[in-house]
């Protein structure tokens, strides 16, 4: 049987890092160095390596990701059976989710990257490389979206969320679970997955959105101070408890909804959004009759992502709550 062929993209990030003569590590090594880093990777598939950035993964921006998706999709038409793009951990799950949003192709993208540098004892690049590899040659991975590889698992961009700021087993789907595993070189699935409509590939992305964490005793002014700026187009609340916020802060809210798009999601880490259990003043049914909508399953972080991605393909308000029932369920 010959080799599935399987693009590798370098992004930077710690998989990439080496010490500098400053102190600490920075990235260095391209997708050259870390194919060749990783014993028998040459023999599980055809690779064609390319170095896009050397980035720390803060550094990031929406531009990049759209020039690493092109790049991702030129490898697909020139016959690539698979998609791997290594980068920086600490913007992981927002990266695999963003590009969740515009992948169409049944061929899989896989996102992965390391907790440990390779100079460090256990560094994980290597392993979760090579595991990469397994999923994105695998044909049961085909029709699954952006997958993201990580500590031998597998993770759907939807659900997963990095939950630990160094250990190696740094990524988790908090209530849903991975969905599969890399063991003895062979993937295993543990459900079907359902592939969401994906948006196009805007023209232009110059709409920005603002995401807030409400805490206790918030001042709205500052808030509104932010929704005054021209460029803020959309709002997320990361809210407490199911989806709420405080009285005042409500207020602000139902305002700027009259004009702009406003999503409340949780703030917990897991669990979805209620739709219809509380009723005061600044809970979800106040605030669905005002005009707000509730990311669901949806944590604060992809909301704003899904978001941004309407208002670039120019989405009212309608479509953008339809949006958030398909990308914001539980399936």
């Amino acid at each position: 049987m010959s080799k599935k062929r399987i693009s590798i993209g370098a992004l930077g990030g710690t998989i990439s890092m080496t010490a500098s003569q400053s102190g600490g590590v920075t990235a260095t090594l391209g997708a050259r160095e870390l194919a060749e880093s990783v014993p028998g990777l040459a023999g599980l598939a055809d690779l064609s390596l390319q170095t896009l950035q050397k980035l720390p993964s803060g550094s990031i921006r929406f531009d990049h990701l759209f020039s690493c998706l092109a790049w991702a999709e030129k490898e697909v038409e020139k016959g690539a059976d698979g998609v791997i793009i290594t980068q920086g951990t600490d913007t992981l799950e927002e990266s695999a989710f963003f590009m969740d949003l515009f992948w169409r192709h049944a061929e899989p993208l896989v996102l992965m990257g390391a907790m440990r540098s390779p100079e460090e004892p256990g560094a994980d690049g290597a392993a979760n490389l090579l595991a990469s590899v397994v999923v994105a040659s695998s044909q049961v991975s085909a029709n699954r979206g952006v997958l993201l590889v990580m500590n031998d698992e597998i993770h759907e961009a939807r659900h997963v969320r990095k939950v630990h700021s160094s250990r190696v087993n740094a990524f988790a789907s908090p209530v849903f679970g991975a969905a599969g595993v890399v063991l003895e070189k062979q993937v295993q699935y543990f459900r079907p997955t359902v592939r969401k409509p994906q948006l196009a590939i805007p023209t232009s992305f110059k709409a920005k959105v603002l995401l807030l964490e409400h805490t206790l005793s918030d001042d709205p002014g500052i808030l509104s101070l932010a929704l005054a700026h021209e460029a803020c187009q959309g709002v997320v609340i990361a809210g407490f408890g199911s989806g709420h916020v405080s009285e005042s802060l409500r207020d602000v809210l139902v305002a700027a909804a009259k004009r702009i798009p406003v999503i409340v999601c949780s703030r917990t880490g897991a669990g979805s959004t209620t739709q219809a259990v509380y009723g005061y003043k600044g809970a979800e049914i106040d605030l669905q009759k005002n005009g707000i909508l509730m990311g669901q399953w949806l944590c604060p972080r992809k909301a704003r992502l899904l978001l941004a991605a309407a208002l670039w393909n120019n989405c009212e308000r309608e479509q953008i709550k339809e949006l958030l029932g398909q990308w914001g369920t539980s399936h």
